[in-house]
């Protein structure tokens, strides 16, 4: 009883506080010094507390920029999106959350042991992420062996797909040691790997190249991301027909953004980087050379400047694609200013090829709209039987860009409400075919050099 009040302070005081606890104890368990095991979860801390800090500043500037955007374009659905904070809310505020909490801590533990995961998930907080499928298959069926097995399979697949990217983490944004066990960030990968690897085979596409470094050679200083983020910032405020003092301030927060965010996941990773070599150095000796990976949140990778461009750029995509997409009931609003977290791993996948993040990226957005569409009755349901009413209007429904709108998510609560003796069996057959495809891949990546190996498709 004592653990679990314990426990609910840190949940309640978030993740800035709870990572620097977490990581604190890893660094005991991987037997560095107190001393030093504190002082790298200060660290973190204090690098996690940035990257909110500036998340919040991109938040709180292009959130009402883009919501204004939805306006003018004249959008009217009847679906609203009222931001993965909302959800967030109702999923920690279940009854059943503290079985579900300790089933995902668990499900990770075994699998450590049983040796089918590398990553150890401190990202405690970002459970929520996997314990919403649970605490909606349990409203839709009132069934607590469904409610655990859709949570214990969110986590499994999880856990597998932040194994499967982490070179892609390693190569591309140079976290080493480290996974993104964010599920709103991997289950992206979902549907971009499989249209990557379409687009490698398609001619002429194949050979379409948009990067950064590109950007920067030919466009000179109007290529670095300060600029990328000014010039970006201030189209979507022309967009959002803001005045020319707000045009000019969006912008220059944007700049801002692009400017802070990579500082503030360095300082992150200062303060990782004793814990991955102590970990390392324990699993050479103890496990015969495991490795082991952190398990953080996806927010140390958004600050990348390919990332934010390509996040930038889709918000207005997202705004106009909603209109158009058929079936879309899904009103963009809230969720915008985190369209970065949906296609950081896409990006990082296409190797900052902006062209294919973008085509990557309306898919996935696609995806996210119609996704949450179709679970938008159950999600509002589910928010007025806990006493939460987000309608806007009477008849008017609530979803997000989180929750079971995301691929993985929405999958495997669909398999859990449907017809049990066709959707199971499905979904075992074909994440089984993954997880072998991927053990086989995974082999050849440790048998060549990383430049070469570390590609998913």
């Amino acid at each position: 009883m004592i653990f679990y009040k314990i426990f609910h302070v840190l949940l309640d005081a978030g993740p800035t506080v709870m990572l620097p606890f977490m990581i604190f104890f890893i660094g005991l368990i991987f037997r560095l010094k107190p001393g030093k095991a504190f002082k790298s979860g200060l660290t973190i801390g204090i690098g996690f507390a940035g990257i909110k800090m500036v998340i919040a500043l991109l938040s709180s500037n292009l959130g009402p920029a883009a919501q204004q955007m939805v306006k003018n374009f004249g959008i009217h659905l009847d679906v609203l999106d009222v931001g993965w904070g909302a959800i967030a809310a109702i999923t920690w505020g279940s009854p059943i959350i503290p079985i579900l909490i300790f089933s995902i801590l668990a499900i990770n533990i075994v699998l450590l042991i049983l040796k089918k995961t590398e990553t150890l998930d401190v990202d405690i907080w970002n459970y929520h992420h996997i314990a919403i499928v649970g605490v909606l298959t349990y409203f839709t069926t009132k069934s607590v062996l469904l409610d655990m097995l859709a949570t214990l399979t969110t986590a499994v697949v999880t856990f597998k797909l932040s194994d499967w990217s982490a070179p892609l983490v390693e190569k591309y944004f140079e976290l080493d040691g480290v996974s993104l066990p964010t599920l709103s960030a991997v289950s992206s990968l979902i549907i971009a790997v499989p249209l990557n690897w379409l687009m490698d085979r398609i001619p002429f596409i194949n050979k379409i190249h948009i990067d950064m470094k590109s950007a920067k050679k030919y466009l000179g200083l109007f290529g670095e991301p300060m600029m990328m983020g000014l010039i970006l910032g201030g189209g979507i405020g022309i967009l959002a027909k803001y005045d020319i003092t707000k045009i000019l301030t969006l912008a220059v927060n944007m700049a801002a953004v692009m400017l802070l965010l990579p500082k503030m996941t360095a300082l992150f990773m200062e303060g990782l980087m004793p814990i991955s070599e102590a970990a390392k150095k324990m699993t050479k000796e103890k496990f015969k050379g495991r490795k082991f990976l952190i398990g953080i949140d996806a927010a140390v990778v958004v600050g990348n400047a390919e990332v934010m461009t390509t996040g930038l750029i889709l918000i207005p995509l997202t705004i106009g694609l909603a209109f158009i997409l058929p079936g879309n009931h899904l009103l963009p609003f809230a969720d915008l200013a985190v369209v970065p977290f949906r296609i950081a791993l896409v990006v990082a996948l296409t190797g900052g090829n902006l062209f294919r993040s973008l085509v990557i990226g309306i898919a996935v957005m696609s995806a996210i709209l119609l996704a949450g569409t179709n679970t938008s009755q159950a999600l509002t349901a589910l928010a007025s039987s806990s006493g939460i009413n987000l309608s806007m209007a009477a008849g008017a429904l609530i979803s997000t860009f989180a929750g079971t709108s995301l691929t993985v998510s929405f999958i495997i609560y669909e398999v859990f409400i449907g017809n049990l003796v066709i959707t199971v069996p499905l979904f075992i057959i074909g994440f089984a075919a993954i997880w072998i495809y991927m053990g086989r891949k995974e082999k050849k990546i440790k048998s060549v050099p990383l430049e070469e190996g570390a590609k998913l498709n």
